[in-house]
């Protein structure tokens, strides 16, 4: 929507309250409300707040900013009353000067895509992201006892779901399918692909649907990667392809797995940098007890096709079909913020089509069946196994320093520092 139609729907359908929403460097989400009378001036110019209590923003001494709406973003909140209802846009946090803030992690992926746009590419993304319906946040306490793909009576959350997916596409989120996941009251809805920045911004509403229909109905969403002990924790498959001239780049029709160069290319940078961008894509100290073996958490960095303890995967469910090809990443958590989570594995990519890294054979055994010697003989090496190796191996990295940004690299490195020290301290 332009800015004049989004003031001619504001009047035509009473409108009271526009949310602005934007995220902390960590994903979570922050919002204000602004009035009818304010939103001219806020799609002109933005919105001032005080960044100094957001994490990973601003000094006291730096603290003004502005949140300034994206048009194009605007969509009513399905949830709230009709009469008298509630919108919200999504926002771009600048400088007073009118300059983007490199804190912003909005800013932090359009940077990205912008590289990968001076190579006449666009990143396609298409999330799974798993989460558990507990009955109170107060415990673990599952609603449910179903398996993968049960229906009822044991899956008692499908209506949850169902209005779920009722709420997002009337917020204009295309969704493919949802089902049970493999632990009991474990859930997953999956987003039609999209472009990697709309999709970004389609994740956090996703989350902030769930959560509002777990509410609805007494119970709660939680997308911690492991809640529980002994059972599955949570992912976010990440499908993935670059486009050329509306071509998908990743295709061809010549090669035996249908990958282009710059697939495997691709692939390859993900493989070498998977261990430096871990603590973006798997940012807690709980998204480690997730990476462990034997809990189909991808933790040995191989590739592969029908493969699933492969770290990469080519899924295979339409080959030779251009538009299908594509890779699927599967370390990445739900508690990510996706922005940060999209960039650093898109720089990884890039970094491997830049440098043309070469990319090893796949790997169709169970990796998990191997022995140490055998992964030794295939150079199989493991992910980070906590979050202190993580944030390690990325304070040594030019990649991440580059893709997120001195600000939000430094402002990322020192929270995480400082949850570590709050997690080793504690007795």
């Amino acid at each position: 929507m332009k800015p004049e139609e989004i003031l001619k729907t504001v009047r035509d359908k009473n409108i009271k309250f526009i949310r602005l929403w934007f995220t902390d460097i960590l994903g979570q989400l922050k919002s204000f409300a602004i009035t009818p009378h304010e939103l001219e001036g806020a799609l002109k110019d933005g919105m001032g707040f005080d960044g100094s209590s957001i994490e990973g923003f601003a000094r006291i001494y730096e603290s003004d900013l502005m949140a300034r709406p994206i048009p194009e973003t605007f969509q009513l909140l399905p949830w709230r009353p009709k009469e008298d209802g509630v919108a919200r846009m999504f926002c771009d946090v600048i400088t007073p000067e009118g300059k983007p803030f490199p804190g912003d992690s909005r800013y932090v992926l359009k940077r990205a895509l912008s590289e990968a746009e001076k190579l006449g590419l666009k990143l396609y993304v298409g999330p799974e992201l798993e989460f558990f319906y507990f009955k109170s946040d107060q415990a673990a306490e599952c609603i449910d006892q179903g398996g993968y793909f049960d229906a009822v009576p044991l899956d008692e959350a499908h209506d949850l779901r169902r209005q779920t997916i009722i709420y997002l596409e009337q917020m204009g989120v295309q969704v493919e399918y949802s089902h049970h996941e493999v632990a009991p009251s474990q859930h997953e809805i999956d987003l039609r692909y999209n472009d990697a920045l709309t999709m970004a911004d389609r994740v956090i509403t996703y989350k902030v649907a769930v959560k509002q229909v777990a509410h609805e109905q007494n119970v709660y969403a939680s997308f911690m990667p492991k809640p529980i002990a002994g059972i599955n924790g949570s992912g976010m498959h990440v499908h993935q392809s670059l486009f050329k001239k509306g071509q998908n780049a990743f295709f061809s029709a010549k090669d035996p797995y249908y990958l282009s160069d710059i697939a495997k290319h691709y692939i390859a940078g993900i493989l070498r940098h998977a261990r430096e961008i871990c603590i973006i894509t798997n940012q807690w100290v709980n998204s480690y007890k997730r990476l462990v073996p034997g809990y189909e958490a991808p933790v040995y960095i191989c590739w592969g096709r029908r493969n699933r303890s492969a770290l990469v995967r080519v899924p295979e469910y339409k080959p030779g079909r251009s538009e299908a090809t594509r890779i699927e990443v599967r370390f990445p958590d739900p508690s990510c913020n996706p922005y940060l989570a999209f960039a650093v594995m898109l720089m990884a990519g890039l970094a491997g089509i830049k440098g043309k890294y070469k990319l090893p054979e796949s790997v169709e055994a169970d990796v998990y069946e191997m022995n140490e010697l055998e992964r030794r003989a295939q150079r199989i090496e493991t992910l980070p196994g906590s979050l202190i190796e993580a944030l390690e191996c990325a304070e040594q990295s030019a990649l991440m320093k580059h893709a997120l940004g001195e600000h939000v690299f430094d402002k990322l490195l020192l929270n995480k520092r400082l949850e570590w020290d709050a997690y080793r301290t504690h007795v």
